[in-house]
């Protein structure tokens, strides 16, 4: 059976990016830490991230790729700190994107725009907006 938009099976469900904070600065690794990254809640909350949600981890300046997941940060800090074994694949002044991803009906794709971040150099939310990615 060859794969169609047009004989998806009823009810399949398709991974889509859900939020994103986009280039958000580390302000801390800390390698003696089990894992995760620490994500000031206010950031959490312009995201719609939730404690203990799986995420990806872009890093901009190396290139280095990671999955993890996201631990409450105190809010109003900016906090973005790299824990555990992920604290070698960032430093501190790095720039990272973290993307969530979500399942969603294969009908709501047609109008899905995910939420993305965009943050100053405090990593204060500048804008939040449910928008089509076109070059951000």
């Amino acid at each position: 059976m060859s794969f169609s938009p047009y004989n998806v099976p009823q009810h399949t469900q398709v991974n889509v990016l859900w939020s994103k904070l986009h280039r958000v600065t580390v302000t801390a690794t800390e390698l003696g830490y089990e894992g995760s990254l620490t994500v000031d809640r206010d950031l959490m909350d312009a995201a719609q991230l939730q404690p203990y949600q799986a995420i990806s981890v872009y890093n901009i300046n190396n290139g280095q790729r990671f999955d993890t997941y996201v631990i409450e940060g105190e809010r109003g800090t900016g906090t973005i700190q790299v824990n555990g074994a992920a604290a070698r694949m960032a430093e501190r002044g790095d720039l990272i994107i973290v993307a969530a991803f979500a399942s969603i009906p294969q009908e709501a794709l047609a109008g899905w725009q995910p939420t993305v971040v965009l943050v100053d150099n405090k990593n204060t939310p500048l804008s939040t907006e449910a928008r089509v990615l076109a070059g951000v």
